[in-house]
């Protein structure tokens, strides 16, 4: 038997869901002293809500979320209106929280919203050390590389906001006060999705932008139009992470590409320790940098940070500008695109770096996780003798020379080290973040090897555990320092509310589109008799608006097949890939699963028109094939 679900996209829930709630406040009479209250609106974000309520005349409303203490009150106040539909954000959980609603002309009331408790896979805070003084009414936000949702934790560690569903890889405020982080819909094992959400601390969604050639992994970034740089990869070619697009800001269009294979080897001999064929550069980053109108692209695979400028030459090629990193192992025709170390001070060059940043007078902040920290194997530091850091360096692109002129984590050792993700932020002259969110124990001491990803080996006898360490500082003092029992990809310190916020109504866009699934061109003599799909597959069929996701048990190396029946008695086939899978990098995990033989077939539904009856093709032994049917029918 097969388990079918048909899920609603997630735009189309919210768009119901608003449409009901509005039809439900102008049908009432909710005034400020009884207003409308609707918790997690939008379904995906637990600690927010919505007060809706009437005056009689315009007028200005305040909130207050009011703290566990006063410094923990969380206060906004929206523009005048006569309907007010109030977002809420900075909830406790399993708490009865009180929020103060004041007008302007000084009547008030206050509102009780009893919250649920935390959902398992949100991490709480193990340690925090700041002053409210100091950190305000921000919120340091954790995304998850892990089975850990994200997570916006207050002043003193607490749990002020999280999403219910896995978003992947960082989430950056754009310039309208929305956020952009990656979809929790997998496109591709092992962590790329189909693209990127606009979406309000509300949860509310304003636009998926769905990216055809190879989903999103990674990094985002606003350009000054509006604009989205987005990393993806060439989804058929046989290398990942090695393409950058920019998304039309309204539409999804891709406008420009930028494939790294135009300007770099693919030698082995350059790599770093985790470099495979396949996964030759692995770009965790993109800046742009508007005084010199180039991007900066963070290349973990070969411990090298490597700028390109924006425009394309006369041949429609990128042009490699400069390489941030060690030297070894490079060709010859390659050199001259490094620097050369200079001044008094200590120099350490970075590997396996992740999210690069330029900074407004040149010089180049990186997190350099340090992993392995040589280019040569016989040289290679154990993680419980290594370290990590972030670190700056100022750079001479007319004489080719490099210092580093300042650095945080290298004093801490294997306490701060992360073999993989983190980041760094710059917020001004001497105030940093460094975040070290990969932190693996096993068996109570630093892990040898990625911990993430031992963890995931099935009937492993070893205990592991995680933490992620978020630091800031300000003239080399450390003002702020969280610990996180989980490994977290990026932290980003943002305030809840953004400047002038207020609700945003209509239906969310879809933007963009799925690349065509390749079909399966080998054909494979089997019975077909019929038969219901046996129990052992435990095949569950899950079909959205623009594919379906075929999940089932198959045995390593056998050759399986999906089965589109067309009512004109065309079969389509697609490859279900039993191939072991041998990640060297493992920045998201939350798409792993528990059993190896468990797969995910997706099946785009581009180019595929009317109705389809699906059955599997299943290998049964070395000779033996069968086709089965799994009673679902499903339209394109």
């Amino acid at each position: 038997m097969v388990d079918y679900k048909k899920v609603e996209h997630i735009i189309d829930r919210q768009a119901k869901a608003e449409e009901e709630f509005l039809a439900e406040f102008h049908a009432g009479n909710y005034t400020i002293h009884n207003p409308l209250v609707k918790l997690n609106p939008y379904f995906i974000t637990p600690l927010t809500a919505l007060v809706l309520f009437k005056t009689p005349v315009r007028t200005e409303a305040t909130i207050t979320v009011l703290g566990k203490e006063p410094a923990g009150n969380i206060t906004h106040t929206f523009p005048a209106a006569k309907e007010h539909i109030l977002p809420i954000y900075g909830l406790y959980a399993d708490y009865a929280n009180k929020v103060e609603i004041v007008l302007a002309n000084g009547e008030k009331t206050v509102v009780t919203i009893q919250t649920d408790v935390l959902e398992e896979d949100v991490p709480k805070s193990t340690y925090i050390k700041t002053t409210p003084e100091y950190f305000g009414n921000n919120l340091m936000f954790l995304t998850a590389a892990m089975h850990a949702m994200p997570v916006g934790y207050d002043y003193q560690g607490e749990v002020r906001w999280h999403a219910s569903l896995n978003f992947a890889f960082d989430l950056k405020r754009i310039s309208n006060g929305h956020f952009l982080i990656g979809t929790e819909r997998l496109v591709k094992m092992p962590y790329f999705t189909t693209g990127l959400y606009e979406i309000a601390m509300s949860g509310k969604i304003f636009k998926e932008y769905v990216i055809p050639c190879g989903g999103y992994h990674h990094d985002q970034f606003e350009m000054p139009d509006g604009n989205v740089l987005a990393l993806t990869f060439d989804f058929y070619s046989g290398t990942v992470e090695d393409v950058c697009v920019l998304l039309d800001k309204n539409t999804g269009e891709i406008l420009n590409k930028w494939d790294y294979k135009d300007v770099l080897p693919q030698y082995p001999t350059a790599g770093s320790g985790s470099q495979d064929a396949h996964d030759w550069f692995h770009n965790n980053a993109v800046w742009y940098d508007q005084r010199t109108n180039t991007l900066t692209f963070s290349g973990r695979h070969q411990d090298a940070v490597i700028n390109i400028d924006y425009e394309h030459d006369e041949n429609g090629k990128c042009k490699l500008n400069w390489i941030i990193g060690d030297p070894t192992g490079w060709p010859e025709d390659m050199q001259k695109y490094f620097f050369k170390p200079v001044g008094d001070g200590e120099f350490d060059w970075q590997y396996e770096q992740h999210a690069c940043v330029i900074l407004p007078d040149g010089d180049v902040m990186m997190f350099d996780n340090g992993h392995y920290r040589s280019k040569i194997k016989e040289n290679y530091i154990p993680n419980s003798k290594n370290f990590s850091r972030g670190v700056r360096y100022r750079i001479d692109t007319e004489k080719m020379e490099i210092r580093q002129i300042w650095q945080y984590g290298k004093e801490r050792g294997a306490e701060f080290f992360s073999p993989y993700i983190c980041n760094v932020e710059y917020y001004d002259e001497g105030h940093y973040l460094v975040h070290s969110g990969g932190i693996g124990y096993e068996d109570g001491k630093t892990c040898e090897g990625m911990a993430v990803m031992l963890s995931m080996q099935p009937n492993n006898p070893h205990k592991y555990d995680f933490n992620s360490i978020t630091c800031e500082l300000k003239d080399d003092e450390l003002m702020y320092e969280l610990h996180v029992p989980a490994n977290c990809y990026r932290a980003e310190k943002l305030p809840i509310y953004y400047a002038n916020e207020t609700i945003e109504l209509g239906k969310g866009k879809y933007l963009g589109g799925l690349i065509e699934t390749k079909q399966e061109k080998m054909k494979v003599s089997a019975k077909d008799n019929g038969a219901e799909l046996p129990a052992r597959f435990k095949c569950h069929i899950t079909e959205e608006k623009d594919r379906i996701n075929v999940n089932g048990f198959f045995e390593e190396n056998t050759i399986n097949q999906v089965l589109l029946c067309a009512e004109d008695g065309s079969v389509i086939r697609y490859h279900i890939d039993t191939a072991p899978a041998n990640f060297l990098a493992m920045c998201v995990g939350t798409f792993q699963k528990a059993d190896s033989r468990e797969i995910d077939t997706f099946i785009n539904k581009t180019n595929l028109h009317g109705k389809y009856e699906v059955k599997i093709l299943a290998q049964l032994s070395e000779d033996e094939f069968e086709i089965y049917k799994t009673g679902v029918t499903i339209e394109a």
